[in-house]
């Protein structure tokens, strides 16, 4: 009687199908993960910058559309885009990783041009397009 150890290949090819569908179910749940990052990432830089146009506001009694102008540095990889006049401001948020109809926006008071991704139903609030 020979007493051999280790897996048959039937056994190891079982093995290996349950650790491919394991992994086709687990991409994807990590990609969608990904993209709620970036929109994440895109709504923290909106409000950070709704904060420093309102510290800004109290200092010069007005909004300002320049970044250099607030203490406000984007995350890595978001572009942000602000207008403002005297009655308000908005602000629009896109990240390299999206396309460029995706992104999120922000507004306070009026809204200085009609370019945001997506209007937010409220002033002060962050929408996104997702």
């Amino acid at each position: 009687m020979s007493n051999k150890q280790g897996f048959t290949l039937i056994e190891l090819l079982i093995v290996i199908v349950i650790l491919g569908i394991l992994a086709a179910l687990a991409i994807p749940k990590v990609s969608n993960m990904t993209y709620r990052s970036y929109f994440a990432a895109m709504e923290a830089d909106l409000k950070n910058l709704a904060n420093q146009q309102e510290i800004y506001y109290a200092s010069e009694y007005s909004y300002t559309a320049e970044k250099s102008d607030l203490a406000f540095i984007s995350s890595r990889d978001v572009s942000i885009s602000v207008n403002a006049d005297s009655e308000g401001w908005s602000a629009t948020a896109t990240h390299v990783a999206l396309e460029p109809i995706e992104g999120c926006s922000i507004y306070h008071g009026s809204i200085p041009t009609p370019t945001l991704l997506v209007p937010p139903s409220a002033p002060d609030e962050v929408a996104c397009t997702r």
